[in-house]
Order: C-alpha cells, then sequence, then structure tokens
C-alpha cells in the first residue's frame, strides 16, 4: 500500500479523466491521495474531490505562498472559515517561494506565520512549500517550532546538511519525481537519508517521474518513486511501502 502523501488531482489538468485517475492509482497500490489546497479558487474543486472519493482523497486546506500579493488576509480568512466548517488533516499547502516572486516575501513570512498557528490551535500537521527559501523557512520554524508543530518539507531538493536541519526538526522530507531525475542529484542524497524520514508525493500534475516524464504527472506513478527509493536503499518496494505508508498515517492521522 502506497500514499500520495502530494497531490492537486483536483485541478483543471484532470477535469476530462478524474475517474479513471482515481481508478489507475488504486490499481497500482496507492489506497490514499492527500490533497493540498492553493487558494480560494481551489476550495470548491478540493472538496468536491474529497467528498466523491472519500475512502481514497484526504483534504488539507492552506494557502499556497505563491497566491499571497495584496489580498492575503482575505485568503487567510478562507482558510479559517474552512477549518472551522469541516474536517481537514493538515494545513497546506503553506511555506515561502522566492523563485517566482520576491516583492512580497514580508507578506508571504506573515502568511507562513499565521498558518503555524493555525496549525498548532488544530493540532494539524504542516505542508511546507520551498522554492529558493530554505534559510527563510528554516529561520521561521526555528522561532515557531514547539512539540505541537510538526509536518513535511514538501518536494524536497535540498542538501544533506538541509535534510537533517528538517529531521532535527522533526519534521519529515518529502521525497517526489525528482529523485528519478539523472541529473538533478537527489538520489545521492536520499540515498543517505534513513527512510523513517520520508514520505512518498507526486506533487501531480507537476514533476513526473521517469519514464514519464514531460507528460502529465498522476497518483499512479507514484510506484516509480518508490522503486527508485528502494532500489537507492538496496530493498524492495514492499519494504519502503510499509516505512512510508506508515509515516504518512503517523504525520497525518489517517
Amino acid at each position: 500500500m502506497l500514499i500520495d502523501t502530494h497531490s492537486h488531482i483536483y485541478s483543471t489538468d484532470f477535469i476530462h479523466d478524474r475517474d479513471e485517475i482515481i481508478q489507475r492509482a488504486y490499481s497500482n497500490d496507492v489506497r490514499k491521495i492527500i490533497l493540498p489546497n492553493i487558494d480560494s479558487s481551489s476550495v470548491k474543486n478540493l472538496l468536491d474531490m474529497a467528498d466523491t472519493y472519500p475512502h481514497i482523497c484526504v483534504p488539507l486546506m492552506g494557502l499556497h505562498p505563491t497566491s499571497v500579493n495584496h489580498d492575503y488576509q482575505e485568503e487567510l480568512q478562507v482558510v479559517e472559515y474552512w477549518l472551522k466548517k469541516r474536517k481537514f488533516y493538515g494545513i497546506g499547502e503553506i511555506g515561502i517561494d522566492l523563485y517566482w516572486e520576491t516583492s512580497f516575501l514580508e507578506e508571504q513570512t506573515h502568511a507562513f506565520r499565521y498558518q503555524l498557528e493555525l496549525a498548532r490551535q488544530y493540532e494539524l500537521p504542516v505542508v511546507i512549500h520551498v522554492r529558493d527559501s530554505f534559510d527563510e523557512v528554516y529561520n521561521v520554524l526555528l522561532e515557531e517550532k514547539d512539540k505541537k508543530l510538526n509536518g513535511v518539507f514538501h518536494s524536497f531538493t535540498g542538501t544533506l546538511e538541509q535534510a537533517q536541519l528538517i529531521i532535527d526538526l522533526g519534521f519529515k522530507i518529502g521525497v517526489g519525481g525528482i529523485v528519478t531525475f539523472k541529473k538533478s542529484g537527489l538520489d545521492e542524497v536520499i540515498r543517505k537519508i534513513d527512510p523513517s524520514h520520508l514520505i512518498l508525493e507526486t506533487d501531480s500534475p507537476y514533476l513526473t517521474p521517469v519514464p514519464f516524464r514531460g507528460k502529465r504527472n498522476e497518483s499512479s506513478y507514484l510506484v516509480y518513486i518508490a522503486q527508485k527509493i528502494a532500489d537507492l536503499h538496496q530493498m524492495t518496494i514492499g519494504d519502503i511501502a510499509k516505512v512510508t505508508t506508515e509515516n504518512a498515517r503517523k504525520l497525518f492521522g489517517i
């Protein structure tokens, strides 16, 4: 059994074949798919997906850093509204992204801190987006960290030293399709990290693993990520599935 801990299969990229996407995932032993939110525009599709496939799709609520701009306070109100209205299994996807835009760093940082506080309030894990912003995110977590705060650094692409900092904070490392890319160098980092610190993800429809790189990603491809990690650690895919699934279950309470 596998758990895709990060997938956006509720997006319009899958509008014509969602049933088939779910069926292919299930056929490849992916039994749970965790759905992080982006912003107010994605909530309806996300919740529709979770309600249509309640035994497979697991909803999260949060505001993505690339959606933080001048009206981000209103977006945070939407997050709070939904957290009060129904059950979610985590706060995400949150964090800081300085790849596309740097002018909203102050706003992104405030939104990040605010949602960390929501995670404490609701006793939920956080799914953290980090892009060109490891130091900024890590420094916030150093200031905010307490026993109530845990989560995952989603789509990890950092160094072994950064991985150790994440582990020392008590957070998990989310590994996706990039680990299968020949020139990424991520494989050598993941090889040195004990699987007890890892969870698996696709980030569908993005970051499609080899052998489907360049095509739309989907949750059924998680098996290729699991196999790559199994190869790196000289383990069976069944053993990697067991460890990472248990990690995900404990983290998200599913």
